[in-house]
């Protein structure tokens, strides 16, 4: 197995604000020219893809965008990606190479929800990495992206304090 500074280095990863590292592989070269008064009130690509990687230990924080963001799964250890909905219950899905334990290739962030990641595993490993992908649609824009305030959350979901301290 390959360790994560490996891919950090091989798909030449930066460090991504929500914590991990990423590299934008595509950004289609069309765009939507949304108006004002619509959700995004600029142009947008129609899509966006990333390589994104987090190291044992690591967290995505609690963000949001405006787009629908599909994940995933290449390599290493699962990644439970934790969504907090506009209105409903939080829920999860878990990227991971074993199908038998509930593990699924790829998942789907709906647009506007406050979401983050984390590995799931129990048993420390030095160097281990969860390796996924993400696309965007319509294209990600950092004009889009907002970390989600943890006060507001607390309150709506006090059951999930440990996990949102953990994530914001």
């Amino acid at each position: 197995m390959q360790k994560a500074e490996f891919w950090i280095r091989h798909l030449q990863l930066e460090p991504h604000p929500e914590g991990g590292y990423y590299r934008e592989t595509y950004r289609s070269k069309e765009t939507y020219a949304f108006g004002s008064g619509t959700t995004f009130g600029s142009p947008r690509n129609h899509a966006t893809a990333i390589y994104y990687l987090l190291r044992t230990g690591e967290r995505s924080r609690l963000h949001s965008i405006l787009s629908d963001e599909l994940w995933f799964y290449h390599a290493g250890l699962p990644l439970t990606v934790h969504i907090f909905p506009l209105s409903g219950n939080p829920s999860a899905f878990t990227l991971g190479a074993d199908p038998e334990q509930g593990h699924l290739q790829q998942g789907c962030v709906p647009a506007g929800c406050r979401f983050g990641a984390s590995q799931t595993h129990n048993i420390p490993e030095k160097d281990g990495y969860s390796l996924v992908s993400c696309v965007v649609a319509p294209g990600f824009d950092f004009r889009d992206f907002t970390f989600a305030e943890k006060g507001p959350l607390l309150a709506r979901w006090p059951a999930y304090a440990e996990l949102i301290d953990y994530l914001a």
